[in-house]
């Protein structure tokens, strides 16, 4: 992001990136628990945004680890009653109501849902030294929240951690479960560069946000 203030914590319409994400949660139908999981270096700066921006949100904030896969364990261990958890990227900001309890719903009825849109540039595959046309339509591009059963992903995360794991998805379906995706939304962008930042400020200014 060229800037040493972790991109959760920059202005997006005048309020954190990291409250917009909340907020979202917060203001869905299934109205979730949150547990906010941030590196420990981390907390005094959130303590002291929220005080600064009046955020009154109800969350619980929860020690981060090295890797994602420990951070998501975090938390997982602090959850034990039945029902459905989802994890989700702090910096997806622009992620709607309705794919969040879209989520939620699918992942109540079906053991998991994970959010997921269609490529709709042109795909290459590295073979080698080389590269080959593969089709688009074979393949998705994962996003989140990524909901699961509560007691199923606590399983899962009990394997070992792996290289191979990239997101909560991939290490549940390493346990055993078959995945199933929930359309997900084109607007619901990862904030990794600084054009991302712009981008996103278009978006949210283009539709009503409380």
């Amino acid at each position: 992001m060229q800037t040493e203030t972790p991109k959760q914590f920059l202005l997006l319409n005048n309020l954190p990136v990291l409250m917009h994400t909340l907020k979202a949660f917060a203001q869905s139908e299934t109205q979730p628990k949150i547990l906010l999981v941030l590196s420990a270096d981390q907390h005094q700066n959130w303590h002291n945004l929220c005080k600064e921006f009046n955020f009154q949100i109800p969350h619980e904030v929860v020690n981060g680890g090295k890797e994602r896969f420990y951070s998501v364990k975090n938390a997982l261990d602090l959850l034990d009653e039945p029902g459905v958890v989802a994890i989700h990227d702090a910096v997806r900001p622009l992620v709607s109501k309705e794919l969040i309890d879209a989520c939620y719903g699918a992942a109540t009825e079906n053991g998991n849902a994970v959010a997921a849109v269609k490529p709709t540039d042109s795909i290459r595959k590295k073979n080698g030294d080389y590269t080959e046309a593969v089709n688009r339509d074979d393949f998705y591009l994962i996003q989140t929240p990524q909901v699961f059963d509560l007691q199923k992903i606590k399983n899962a995360y009990l394997q070992p951690f792996s290289n191979l794991f990239t997101d909560d998805a991939s290490v549940v379906e390493h346990s055993g479960e078959i995945i199933n995706l929930v359309e997900g939304e084109k607007n619901n962008i990862k904030i990794t560069y600084p054009t991302d930042l712009d981008f996103a400020e278009i978006l949210i200014n283009k539709k009503p946000f409380k």
